[in-house]
């Protein structure tokens, strides 16, 4: 088959892909449980949308789901895992082994899901050469030849917001395009480069927004969100309004 008329891959929307995880450790905990099986309404109620949206979420997989008995759930969380690219084998190397480091290495969030931690950096000479995990803490300096050795595929900055863009300018130049940043810093990279934040701080803020706006509303006697400016939009998929369909208005 020539590569004109190889089948590509299906566009999966990036809000779908943020929530292919959530139904993907609903199913790990389902199976655990001793569930074969689980419906569209059952993720729809464990993951906090509506069902409509799960079905189109899972449609952009494929078609496997049985009309009244639902999705295999083994079967579905493999189908998942393809999709999401966690059946394959990661290497990652994380910059920074302080307190976040060393529990990065430790979350058994890497290993569960196909990323392994192949490289550690610092450069304090304290952490040089001590063994964190399964890994030897390397200088950062070693940091290029690494990575263009094809040992690095994904870059983890967990330094001090000062040394972070150094970090992610070092990284690139190695060949290494995707970057996950949990320095509390806005990074510059070239438009090629994935690059997403981790930052703590950010979703406490996005939280005490919620907080401080239903302080007000009770306060005010009024409904939730609705009368500061937010007005439920029902969806493409003909749901029922939920906290992801509101918009400002």
């Amino acid at each position: 088959m020539t590569s004109e008329n190889a089948e590509r891959p299906r566009r999966i929307p990036e809000a779908t892909v943020v929530r292919l995880p959530v139904y993907q450790r609903i199913l790990s905990e389902l199976l655990r449980s001793g569930s074969s099986t689980v419906s569209s309404e059952q993720l729809a109620a464990m993951a906090r949308v509506n069902a409509a949206k799960v079905r189109k979420d899972l449609s952009l997989l494929g078609s496997f789901g049985t009309r009244g008995t639902g999705y295999d759930a083994a079967f579905l969380m493999a189908q998942i895992d393809k999709a999401l690219g966690v059946d394959r084998d990661w290497p990652v190397a994380i910059v920074g082994i302080g307190n976040l480091g060393r529990a990065l290495v430790n979350s058994e969030g890497f290993s569960s899901r196909g990323f392994r931690v192949a490289a550690l950096y610092d450069i304090d000479p304290a952490v040089v050469g001590e063994r964190v995990g399964p890994v030897t803490v390397e200088h950062a300096d070693a940091l290029a030849k690494t990575a263009r050795d094809g040992e690095v595929s994904i870059g983890v900055i967990a330094t001090p917001a000062a040394a972070a863009q150094e970090v992610a300018d070092a990284l690139v130049t190695a060949g290494v395009i995707s970057l996950l940043n949990f320095a509390p810093r806005v990074l510059a990279v070239p438009a090629d480069v994935q690059l997403r934040y981790v930052d703590l701080s950010i979703e406490l803020q996005v939280m005490s927004f919620y907080q401080s706006r239903r302080a007000d509303e009770v306060a005010a006697g009024g409904a939730v969100l609705r009368a500061v400016g937010l007005t439920p939009n029902q969806g493409a998929d003909g749901g029922s309004p939920e906290a992801s369909d509101y918009r400002l208005t």
